[in-house]
């Protein structure tokens, strides 16, 4: 794809980083498995540089198969100067931090953010000397009162993986340049084809491609995308990690990429359904789905978002953790594990309390998250319907 070219995310999607000189002809970059890349003389091996993209020079430096989904994902990106492969979604949370911070910094983290991005923070950045201050998802522009002299990083999670809240990222990023303050997002729910974060003035968006980008739930995978401004430090801090991912799942996240719009799609009207007939059950005392009214910080999203992803919670009405666990134990279309962004429902009991250290987050019952799937969405409502029915009845 010729650079500026004006096309939609869905072009993008399917024609991304297939440049002839990687796929050989054929539609799909193939996969390039290497270690040593042999070279005709010294010569040779001098100029290949260490790393240089679309140069072979060691494995751990990548191949076609690697840079070709590193170019699809930066294209999905305006405005942005290059993307960093990862084995997973917390490696690239992990390694995108250590790159924007060091000893004696503050770190901004948002209250609703993901568990082992806290379990990060509080352990390997503290150990380091990175002060860690959690903040109100909601905060928006006022976040500039929480901004110190050691203040280095904001680190954003819109919506939030548990609870939803939706964040006005474009002013927290807009006080935070103005500050001379990193910005990262956690752009695993949108992804960039419903959320550009670039675009929306964060400097450095994460994503967990194991979720929406595999789309199969059969690879771990991370990527983090850089604007002009903070992809050197990237670039550098990942090598100097020894970072890197395997050519066989950099085909697998390729190929599900291509598919990623289509299933967006249907993961959204799903999910939307099965969402609003949530809403109107008597056993359920809200929705968190930040497409529907009641979610914090809707507003934002109705502004700044394309569409809605599959993944939400919903509080129930009373009840316990015993009841809770009958619930999801009796659903038929619904597996019980971890993650999400798969063609398969999930349901998993979920305790956001527990983690907030800023904010509370009071509810009326117990929290079940759902990952709304690609199978008929009036089979996910029937069986949901039949474990409602009996929810906090007695064992």
């Amino acid at each position: 794809m010729s650079d500026g070219e004006d096309v939609k995310p869905d072009t993008r999607l399917v024609q991304g980083g297939r440049r002839k000189a990687w796929t050989s002809g054929i539609v799909n970059p193939p996969v390039w498995r290497a270690s040593t890349i042999l070279f005709d003389d010294v010569e040779a091996m001098r100029e290949a540089g260490i790393g240089r993209v679309g140069t072979l020079h060691y494995g751990r430096s990548g191949t076609p198969t690697q840079w070709a989904l590193a170019e699809a994902l930066t294209e999905l990106e305006p405005g942005a100067a290059g993307t960093r492969l990862f084995p997973s979604g917390v490696a690239a949370i992990s390694i995108a931090l250590m790159a924007v911070l060091r000893p004696g910094d503050e770190l901004l983290m948002v209250d609703s953010a993901y568990a082992p991005t806290r379990a990060f923070c509080d352990g390997v950045l503290a150990r380091q000397g990175v002060t860690t201050r959690y903040y109100d998802p909601l905060i928006g522009a006022n976040i500039a009162d929480l901004i110190g002299d050691k203040t280095r990083a904001i680190f954003l999670e819109s919506p939030g993986s548990l609870t939803f809240e939706v964040q006005d990222v474009p002013a927290i990023c807009a006080v935070a340049r103005e500050r001379g303050v990193a910005t990262l997002l956690d752009n695993t729910w949108a992804t960039p084809l419903l959320f550009p974060a670039i675009a929306a003035g964060v400097d450095l968006t994460i994503l967990s491609c194991t979720k929406y980008i595999v789309g199969h739930s059969d690879v771990m995978l991370g990527s983090v995308t850089a604007n002009e401004g903070h992809w050197k430090a990237l670039e550098q801090t990942s090598r100097a990690f020894g970072q890197h991912v395997s050519p066989d799942d950099a085909w697998l996240a390729t190929r599900g990429l291509r598919t990623m719009g289509v299933r967006l799609r249907q993961h959204e009207a799903s999910g939307l359904k099965v969402a609003r007939w949530l809403a109107e059950q008597p056993q359920v005392a809200r929705v968190l789905h930040p497409a529907l009214p009641g979610c914090p910080g809707h507003d934002h999203w109705t502004r700044d978002f394309r569409g809605a992803s599959g993944l939400f919670s919903f509080v129930l009405n009373g009840g316990d953790e015993a009841a809770r666990a009958r619930l999801i134990d009796g659903l038929q279309h619904f597996g019980i594990g971890y993650s999400w962004g798969g063609f398969e429902s999930l349901a998993l009991p979920v305790d956001p309390a527990k983690l907030r250290t800023a904010t509370s987050h009071e509810q009326e019952g117990p929290m079940v998250r759902l990952h709304i799937g690609l199978e008929d969405v009036d089979d996910l409502i029937a069986d949901l319907a039949r474990g409602l029915a009996g929810y906090g009845t007695a064992a």
